[in-house]
């Protein structure tokens, strides 16, 4: 299983209105996270906007590949491109770059 840790940032403006939107995402987005691998899928977010996410999957192009097939996952990324600061055009998904694992404690 990989472990996947990536970082975001939201914009300052947005963080109540992107807690809202994290506190109900829709269940068919929750259905496709799931049947494409996204497991222990977990987001935190700092007061400055700075956004932790961490996965286990299997294979993690595997799963960003199948999320990007998904039509709810471009929908969801399109409402959510506009939460977050530095994307250059790229939407949120596209913008997630694993950090490197340092260490893990088994």
């Amino acid at each position: 299983m990989q472990r996947v840790c990536f970082l975001l940032k939201v914009r300052q403006d947005k963080l109540a209105e992107y807690r809202e939107r994290h506190a109900a995402v829709w269940p068919d987005m929750l259905d496709a996270l799931s049947a494409t691998g996204w497991h222990n899928y977990s987001l935190f977010l700092r007061d400055d906007g700075l956004l932790v996410g961490y996965l286990e999957t299997e294979d993690f192009q595997a799963a960003l590949d199948g999320m990007a097939a998904a039509e709810v996952n471009a929908r969801w990324q399109a409402e959510m491109a506009p939460f977050f600061e530095s994307l250059d055009g790229s939407r949120p998904d596209e913008a997630m770059k694993p950090l490197t694992e340092v260490f893990h404690l088994a």
